[in-house]
């Protein structure tokens, strides 16, 4: 997919929103996931440096296990033209994430690094890449690629405008991990406590019935898991099933 100067028409752009951190709060509470907010990161930052005449695109990189992965965009071009780079494993978007320093390149036809990468992207309708970090306090690894289908596209005061939405950006994307990591971590003590409510149930039907001791209960229980391959708490459901017919096992804890 390549770039193309859009119709004014098609594309028309409104001032740039001079509240940014108000938007981006609004992001964080109505975003589902973290994939959600950075598509809507990628979008406003599209947004805030497009104009009438030129349309920039937008696309977030984030590391995950040591690779990078294009996370976000803000359409179709945007993420065609990070995985092209993230095929190559170098360029500006990753160096900027390696070095975390905004990296720009006004003009891919002067560009005498990453080559092969600047070549195709030049094919692309690339003209000019910018890319900034965001500061993720260790939180995670991630940058914002901006490409433009012009030469010089990103003057002094668009990556001043790029570095700061990138700063407040990092900001509402931090909270946004640590909610998402309270949730995962509430979720995982909800199959935790469904778990051990399971296992303890099947723990006192095996005593009733064999009239015998906890520990003695629970060694059966363990017992017929590893003799089965089957996971202790699934073995559990299936004594109370067998006993009560019941497969559901709720836990009941206050929200």
């Amino acid at each position: 997919m390549t770039l193309h100067e859009p119709d004014p028409e098609t594309f028309p752009r409104p001032a740039r929103d001079p509240d940014t951190g108000t938007r981006l709060q609004e992001l964080v509470l109505g975003s589902q996931d973290i994939a959600g907010f950075l598509t809507e990161l990628a979008v406003v930052a599209s947004a805030s440096l497009s104009s009438m005449a030129n349309r920039v695109h937008a696309g977030v990189t984030v590391i995950r296990r040591k690779r990078p992965q294009a996370v976000a965009s803000s359409d179709a071009a945007a993420h065609a033209l990070d995985e092209l780079q993230n095929g190559f494993g170098d360029g500006p978007c990753l160096a900027a994430l390696r070095t975390r320093k905004t990296v720009l390149v006004p003009d891919l036809a002067e560009e005498c690094r990453w080559a092969q990468y600047i070549v195709d992207a030049a094919e692309k309708g690339v003209c000019s890449i910018l890319a900034v970090p965001l500061d993720l306090a260790g939180e995670a690894e991630a940058v914002l690629n901006l490409y433009s289908g012009r030469t010089n596209e990103f003057t002094a005061d668009d990556v001043s405008t790029a570095e700061a939405f990138a700063e407040q950006a990092a900001g509402s994307l931090r909270l946004v991990l640590r909610i998402t990591q309270l949730s995962e971590a509430r979720n995982d003590l909800a199959v935790a406590m469904k778990s051990r409510t399971a296992i303890d149930m099947a723990v006192g039907a095996i005593m009733a019935e064999n009239r015998c001791s906890r520990d003695t209960a629970f060694n059966i229980l363990t017992k017929a898991s590893s003799s089965r391959n089957i996971k202790l708490r699934d073995v559990a459901i299936s004594v109370i099933a067998s006993i009560s017919g019941e497969h559901q096992i709720d836990t009941y804890f206050d929200e």
